[in-house]
């Protein structure tokens, strides 16, 4: 999926879109200063609502075990509802 947004000036690209899961207006709502650091968000929908969750590249000294962009497929089955919609944003940086 080739979809950009910028939000307060950093640029994400939507690179999984699965089952309809990206809605740019809730995504842009949701989007606060915490996750300003992370160089992936996944949102999820459960009950109506969207969730975020933020994941650093394995690169970044950040990284932790809980958010290894490495083990997001383990987060998505493990702590999404089952088949739910869900999309993934990877921050897009300036060179």
């Amino acid at each position: 999926m080739d979809k950009t947004v910028t939000i307060e000036d950093r640029n994400y690209e939507i690179t999984l879109n699965y089952k309809d899961g990206y809605n740019e207006e809730e995504f842009i709502s949701k989007m606060t200063e915490y996750f300003t650091d992370f160089d992936y968000i996944v949102g999820d929908w459960a009950y109506g609502k969207m969730r975020l969750k933020g994941f650093h590249d394995a690169s970044n000294s950040k990284t932790t075990d809980i958010n290894n962009f490495d083990k997001v497929n383990d987060y998505i089955q493990n702590n999404c509802a089952y088949g739910c919609r869900h999309f993934i944003a990877k921050r897009l940086y300036n060179k």
